[in-house]
């Protein structure tokens, strides 16, 4: 027997990832001031995986405690360099600093995942990947933000690995499906233990 998943994210990338592996799922974004959360835990040196578990478990518990005796799945990513945790670029010029600042240097992508029913964690993960850009010149990263325009501005690397953005990069360790944003084979495996998708 399997059951419907609750997907508490608004992105349809995800959604669309679920569907696609043949999850039953719905998406009902969390009502969370993700920075307000991450406050403290910045101030306190929590690790940027860390960050992202804590994100995740909060989305799924706010969405869970109004949906109770739903399966709920929480998702988070954070991208980390130099121990920093960075956000998505507030325009294009904060973009093009972005790419400018990972130009020939590695960052690590971490995404976590979090399952939840009635508002206790049942399960936890969260895989990391590095990605190393090549050297890029200011007039190729001006060229490539003008071809990919806004769509830079919803991702906290400024690319999207899944289009244009492989361009950016000359080696990458980890998983795709941690690099978009949700690590699938550990959250199939984990939907087939609780009897939620057929196993």
């Amino acid at each position: 027997m399997t059951e419907k998943l609750i997907l508490a994210s608004g992105s349809p990338f995800r959604k669309k990832m679920l569907e696609n592996a043949g999850v039953d799922v719905e998406a009902i974004p969390a009502e969370l001031d993700e920075r307000a959360v991450e406050a403290p835990l910045t101030d306190s040196g929590t690790s940027p995986q860390d960050v992202a578990l804590v994100l995740a478990e909060a989305k799924a518990v706010a969405v869970s405690e109004a949906h109770p005796g739903r399966l709920v799945l929480g998702c988070d990513q954070t991208l980390s360099f130099d121990g920093v945790v960075l956000h998505k670029p507030a325009d294009m010029e904060a973009a093009r600093r972005r790419l400018l600042k990972l130009s020939g240097k590695t960052h690590q992508l971490n995404s976590a995942v979090v399952l939840v029913r009635d508002g206790e964690t049942l399960w936890r993960d969260v895989e990391v990947a590095s990605l190393t850009m090549r050297h890029l010149s200011p007039a190729f990263i001006g060229h490539h933000l003008a071809r990919v325009g806004d769509k830079a501005l919803s991702s906290v690397g400024a690319y999207q690995i899944e289009g244009e953005g492989i361009q950016l990069f000359e080696k990458i360790d980890g998983d795709y499906f941690t690099i978009v944003g949700l690590p699938l084979l550990p959250v199939l495996a984990e939907l087939r233990e609780l009897g939620a998708i057929d196993g």
